[in-house]
């Protein structure tokens, strides 16, 4: 599978990647990422470097997305926390139906991976406080809870979880390698 950078001409694809999430999520009876995500912070994240795409081979259409940034939502974190160095995960999405054979484990494996060759010491994200089963799913890929931040200022997504960032073998190969 091959990792790479978005481009600009890739934005397209991650909204619609939003959208096809967002219905699934909604046929599932969840409201996650029922507002859409607005295109000028996508564009600020891939002119950033900070937007992925994986793909089976150079050629084949994107099957999940992610974002890895140093941005953390002063909302969500401490300022203690803050100060630690760590990766943040953002926008992890498959295509639908689900890419299969574990691939969004796998995806955080890498980020780890990444995090972990940055020198951070964490790997973190928030997830949609109302979906239990993500929070599970996350629980069972080594995240840890830390607390869940209710009000306007989450935005829906203060549920808080890190893992240790470490190396790890992963099946992705960057494109050009």
């Amino acid at each position: 599978m091959i990792v790479a950078r978005a481009e600009t001409a890739d934005i397209p694809r991650l909204i619609q990647f939003r959208v096809d999430a967002a219905n699934w999520l909604r046929d599932q009876g969840s409201d996650q990422w029922s507002t859409p995500y607005p295109p000028e912070l996508l564009t600020e994240s891939v002119l950033a470097g900070e937007a992925f795409l994986f793909r089976p081979s150079p050629s084949a259409p994107p099957v999940a997305t992610v974002t890895l940034d140093q941005r953390a939502e002063p909302a969500l974190w401490t300022e203690d926390e803050i100060r630690e160095p760590s990766f943040y995960v953002h926008k992890l999405t498959l295509a639908r139906p689900g890419g299969g054979d574990r691939l969004g484990a796998r995806i955080l494996d890498w980020c780890g991976d990444q995090a972990a060759r940055s020198g951070m010491k964490w790997l973190r994200l928030d997830a949609w406080t109302t979906n239990p089963r993500l929070h599970g799913y996350y629980e069972r890929l080594g995240f840890t809870h830390v607390r869940t931040v209710n009000g306007p200022a989450a935005y829906g997504s203060g549920w808080v979880a890190q893992r240790p960032a470490e190396p790890c073998e992963h099946p992705f190969t960057p494109t050009g390698a």
